[in-house]
């Protein structure tokens, strides 16, 4: 029974992180969906207009019916109709925003006992978007405390190498340091065994409770990588654990403590991944200088975060950036992961102290002091980390930047993306 559960979460892990992080499953049902403008981007004021197109087998499906919705992304639909197919495209006059925004058009098609489902969404002005979360007149002086704070914890490391997950080149160790509150940090170090000084890569990791591999396809082409979980537990454990602490304890661990600044679960996770730079910087094989984070939705967060914190990291890549201008469903858009204002969290709408915590932890306002140059990429039609909420973040930076977008992606990554973030990461820290 034991190994049959550990199988199911096993399996479970693997949909999930194809679903957020590879790239999403071949359908026998394709809905195509494109906006009349290559780049997917309109002015503010100019109508958009979307052509639909459904295909079984690769030849166009006809006699069923489409349903389409189209509206502000994950507001109310303006516009919601259904057609039956006859084997040719159809459009739909999308219509505009007067605001920068995203409008996106959704297209359903049931067949066979099954739901279908594709979308498009277009971006008016996106650049010129601006965020609603407030910046508090202490954010930096709440942080500078926070991490003088963590500066009086010893770092106390225990390493412990892992000889199966080793190579001819590189050396892996299962590692846990000393963070704030009598918590630890856990992750797997890869350094090259080759004798010499290296630049170093932290990666932060994605939202959820999981155990962590080594990365040593970075480790290899010469880089000391620190892959690290969040939650102050092992990151080699049963896969029962974390299954039991994910519908357990570490349940919605996003919302602990949200109604008081101090004891916010993201501030031991936030002054964690500095420790975690603190750990790379004290190990011989590390050259001192050359020092990247990266990671994404959650830890895309994370990456911005640390980068902003921490002024030992010079590089960052981050892909879809979660916990971006949360505060945008009380302006009457999206907000950022984990959406707690949005119609279907009620229990947030309005609560003195969780609103007046929320701007000490937002990934706006750490951009707003970013001076890393980073690299960014995401897509249009991402539903958990929407654009509005990524631009937000995005446009405040005025630290060197770069981004890259997918259109079509949601919450996942093409394996061009990864490899062109890697090599970017490569590139810089090995110049």
């Amino acid at each position: 029974m034991k190994k049959l559960i550990s199988g199911l979460f096993i399996s479970a892990c693997l949909l999930a992180c194809g679903a957020l992080y590879g790239q999403m499953p071949e359908q026998m049902i394709k809905i195509i969906v494109s906006p009349d403008h290559e780049d997917w981007q309109y002015r503010t004021g100019e109508k958009a207009s979307f052509t639909i197109q459904v295909f079984y087998h690769q030849n166009p499906l006809k006699g069923v019916k489409a349903y389409y919705e189209v509206g502000p992304e994950k507001m109310e639909p303006v516009k919601k109709d259904s057609v039956i197919l006859d084997g040719k495209p159809f459009e739909l006059n999308g219509g505009t925003m007067s605001s920068p925004g995203f409008l996106r058009c959704i297209v359903t098609v049931d067949f066979e006992g099954r739901r279908y489902r594709g979308l498009a969404t277009a971006g008016f002005s996106p650049l010129a978007i601006t965020p609603t979360v407030k910046y508090p007149g202490d954010f930096r002086a709440f942080w500078d405390a926070a991490k003088a704070e963590l500066d009086k914890v010893p770092i106390n490391p225990r390493m412990t190498l892992i000889p199966e997950r080793c190579t001819e080149k590189t050396n892996v160790y299962h590692v846990s340091i000393q963070n704030i509150g009598n918590s630890r940090i856990y992750g797997i170090v890869s350094i090259p065994r080759k004798e010499g000084k290296y630049p170093a890569i932290l990666e932060v990791p994605g939202a959820g409770v999981r155990a962590y591999s080594p990365d040593l396809n970075l480790a290899e082409r010469g880089v000391i990588t620190f892959v690290i979980g969040i939650h102050g537990v092992p990151v080699n454990l049963d896969p029962g654990v974390y299954l039991d602490l994910g519908s357990g304890g570490l349940r919605e661990y996003w919302t602990n403590n949200m109604d008081n600044r101090d004891r916010y679960y993201y501030k031991r996770v936030y002054l964690g991944c500095v420790r975690a730079n603190d750990f790379i910087a004290s190990l011989p094989q590390y050259d001192g200088s050359s020092l990247a984070v990266t990671g994404g939705s959650q830890g895309g967060a994370l990456s911005i975060i640390t980068a902003s914190l921490d002024s030992r990291v010079k590089y960052l890549a981050s892909l879809y950036p979660a916990l971006s201008d949360v505060t945008g469903y009380l302006s009457g858009r999206a907000g950022g992961w984990p959406h707690f204002f949005d119609k279907n969290n009620v229990k947030y709408h309005n609560l003195k102290e969780k609103l007046e915590t929320i701007p000490y932890y937002d990934v706006v306002n750490f951009a707003r002091e970013l001076k890393a140059t980073g690299n960014y990429t995401w897509g249009f039609n991402d539903e958990t980390c929407p654009p509005t909420s990524m631009y937000a973040a995005y446009n405040v930076i005025t630290a060197p930047k770069e981004l890259h977008l997918a259109l079509e992606t949601g919450h996942w990554t093409f394996q061009e993306q990864n490899i062109r973030l890697q090599n970017w990461l490569i590139g810089v820290l090995k110049k």
